[in-house]
């Protein structure tokens, strides 16, 4: 039954942490001025999962968007500066790279650069794909500075992100939302009423017997679904037989190591671990495959690798890998782990959550309810999470590690027919395939690949036509312009001293 065109009046947000509050912050500053009341109702006693810390350099403009001073917020949520991820013996023990947040090299006479490196590694093999990295030179020596917006200039190559408290982040949001307007509701919801006609949710009853009506429902309340799934249904679409780690244990401890300007996932035996440096402590925690380790051993295998005393004791965290098959359903829209939880590697949960702030911004009923909104929604963020998901596959697949029952499984399982299409095109031809709109494109497909020992097969062709002593010069000149650059930024503690973070050391 079409349902009745109605002003869009109330909106509540169920649910707070990092996507409850970044919602309502993004919310509250886009329809400021406009009359659209927006609401969020939280419980102290459910509290949130808040161990994600890592982000992509998306979270930048998400902040630049709402009028966040970078320094301000470094300091708030004792931030750290990200110019990627190094990955630990993922293609073989003993392996190391690093997926920047930057371009390998440049592109010349109509070449990827990636082609003119295979040609010159072909002949003598003296340089590394990471040689030709800015961002990695720099992440190498634990240094930083902020991009150039000259083009021309080799400090234009890259981006950064942040590695932050997700705590203290939804906190320094939940400041920033309410001061422009959005009203916060302690309460645990113990019902959701339906329109018995057009089966949106009318309301939720809190355990205090207070009702709240509102005209779109946004469901933040984590991986339960309390609206999206448990009220209407939505259903779930796993995605375990290609991400089998569905557990993970995270805590805190002290720092001992240096201030990096990367975060680590170090695979292990039966899933994999992270090191995420913020100012005053380090974030680490465990992903791994219940089917391949016990809850004992896991937690074990995470506290034999800290580098300093715990600060905490450990937080558990259960998951399927997956998604809703339906992310907006009548008058309801699930974001964060609501809406679905691919896994912790590559740090794409939070930006999963500014995406659909994005498109819901794009699709608002102001005027009431059209269909193909919610259609359109649902396209789009199905796409962007299967675009993801076969990244994330990428790193289990491409491994060559025999030593355990995890990574044989890993290496020898069916892949989706997209990633298996990728896969292909890049061992016969060196073809990265683009995704114009994708959060991931063709460097950090590249890094991937080259780093866990996946090289084409064939070189472009027109790589062909130059000496391969002028091509050894070129590539010394540009490897070296990259050290050269990399070792005049100041280093990462120093930096984060002159924008006044935080007293680190």
């Amino acid at each position: 039954m079409p349902v009745k065109p109605t002003p869009l009046q109330h909106i509540l947000i169920v649910g707070g942490g990092t996507a409850g509050w970044m919602t309502a912050a993004a919310l509250a500053h886009k329809l400021a001025g406009l009359p659209i009341r927006i609401s969020l109702v939280e419980s102290e006693e459910i509290g949130t999962v808040g161990v994600g810390e890592a982000t992509v350099p998306h979270i930048r403009f998400f902040n630049s968007a709402l009028g966040i001073d970078e320094a301000e917020f470094m300091r708030t949520t004792k931030a750290t500066f990200k110019l990627g991820i190094e990955f630990r013996n993922w293609g073989r023990v003993g392996d190391s790279y690093i997926h920047p947040f930057g371009a390998f090299g440049m592109a010349e006479d109509g070449v990827s650069f990636l082609h003119w490196w295979l040609r010159a590694r072909e002949a003598d093999g003296n340089h590394a794909l990471e040689d030709f990295s800015l961002p990695v030179q720099a992440a190498r020596r634990n240094r930083f500075g902020p991009p150039s917006q000259d083009p021309r200039s080799l400090y234009s190559t890259y981006s950064y992100a942040y590695q932050f408290d997700a705590t203290l982040y939804g906190r320094f949001l939940r400041t920033l939302a309410e001061r422009l307007g959005v009203q916060r509701i302690e309460g645990r919801i113990v019902d959701t009423a339906l329109d018995g006609a057009s089966g949106f949710i009318r309301s939720v009853t809190l355990a205090s017997g207070q009702s709240v009506e509102a005209d779109l429902f946004m469901d933040c309340s984590g991986f339960r679904g309390l609206l999206i799934e448990q009220a209407l249904s939505a259903g779930y679409e796993s995605w375990q037989h290609w991400l089998p780690c569905d557990r993970a244990i995270a805590m805190p401890c002290e720092s001992v190591e240096d201030l990096t300007p990367y975060t680590r996932a170090t695979a292990l035996q039966a899933g994999w671990t992270w090191r995420i440096p913020l100012q005053h402590r380090v974030g680490n925690g465990h992903v791994y495959a219940s089917a391949f380790i016990d809850d004992a051993a896991a937690e074990q295998a995470l506290r034999d690798g800290l580098e300093g005393a715990p600060l905490a004791e450990p937080n558990r965290l259960r998951f399927l890998p997956g998604k809703r098959r339906r992310q907006w359903v009548g008058n309801c829209v699930a974001l964060g782990l609501a809406a679905g939880f691919i896994e912790p590697l590559e740090s794409t949960s939070i930006h999963l959550v500014q995406l659909a702030i994005g498109k819901l911004l794009e699709l608002l009923p102001y005027r009431g309810w059209d269909p193909l909104d919610a259609a359109e929604f649902n396209r789009a963020m199905d796409l962007e999470y299967e675009r993801v998901r076969d990244f994330i596959i990428l790193h289990y697949c491409a491994t060559q590690r025999d030593d355990s029952p995890l990574w044989n499984h890993c290496r020898t399982m069916s892949l989706p027919d997209s990633l298996a299409h990728k896969l292909e095109l890049f061992r016969e031809r060196g073809v990265v395939v683009n995704q114009r709109d994708g959060m991931f494109l063709e460097p950090s497909w590249i890094a991937v690949y080259v780093g866990q020992n996946i090289v084409p097969c064939r070189v472009d062709p027109l790589a062909a036509w130059i000496e391969l002593d002028r091509l050894a010069a070129r590539l010394a000149d540009m490897a070296g312009a990259c050290r050269q650059a990399a070792a005049a930024m100041p280093l990462h503690c120093e930096y984060l001293r002159s924008i006044n973070a935080a007293a680190v050391g």
